[in-house]
């Protein structure tokens, strides 16, 4: 029999841990609740969850502090599931770590679009195919090799690095400065224009529409994602 994933939900609204309880039981999860940081940190050393779902609003201890923590004493999958809806907070979370950013009120199939999309990327790094599939096209992050319905795309150095950036996390939001730092790390002036570029060119390279992109999608103000398998056919947000 197939074991099921573990999903830990930390919020300190009852109402909200319950709504997300009744999802993801239905959807056939196993779940683990945590009113504050202290009970987050316990059940995390307790249950080893596969996913950790985290509201940065905890009577006890900013949420954002956790992050790092979560991080670093676990190999869970981390989504923030906060009202926060600031861009310097989602920046801030997804820069210490978070592997995604959900805003409240959500809808709750898209959260449990997040949670399957998190735990397939788990799959890839705890093993999987070190290829990335989005769309038509196919990125080897071993030969380096990149093809578009089985032709060849060739890149400069710079446009692999984002690239490879992105698909190294599919499915996650990388932010602006987590790319340039990966791609210029010998530049301490970094400047966002020069990204920007070089998405605009890899999307004529790699996209059917670079008008309407469905492989590189833009989080406004904050990063990139690579949507990668059938994510990719859906279009862009």
């Amino acid at each position: 029999m197939k074991s099921r994933h573990k999903v830990l939900i930390v919020d300190d609204e009852p109402q909200i841990r319950k709504l997300i309880h009744a999802a993801l039981t239905r959807a056939d999860y196993a779940t683990v609740e945590a009113g504050t940081a202290r009970e987050a940190m316990d059940r995390l050393a307790e249950e080893r969850p596969d996913i950790c779902l985290l509201d940065l609003g905890l009577p006890d201890r900013d949420g954002l502090e956790l992050v790092p923590l979560i991080k670093q004493k676990s190999g869970t999958t981390l989504i923030v599931v906060s009202a926060r809806d600031t861009t310097d907070q989602k920046v801030a979370a997804l820069d210490l770590g978070a592997d995604d950013y959900l805003t409240k009120p959500f809808d709750t199939d898209e959260l449990l679009a997040r949670v399957r999309v998190a735990l397939r990327n788990r799959t890839t790094r705890d093993g999987g195919s070190a290829t990335v599939r989005a769309g038509d096209v196919e990125i080897d992050l071993l030969t380096r090799m990149i093809r578009r319905s089985g032709a060849e795309v060739h890149l400069t150095p710079k446009e692999y690095g984002v690239l490879a950036q992105l698909a190294r996390y599919p499915g996650r939001v990388i932010t602006h400065r987590q790319i340039m730092t990966e791609v210029w790390p010998n530049e301490h002036d970094h400047h966002i224009e020069y990204l920007r570029v070089l998405v605009r060119t890899l999307r004529q390279k790699l996209e059917a529409d670079p008008q309407q992109p469905r492989i590189i999608t833009n989080e406004l103000g904050i990063g990139y994602r690579l949507r990668s398998g059938a994510e990719a056919g859906d279009p862009a947000a």
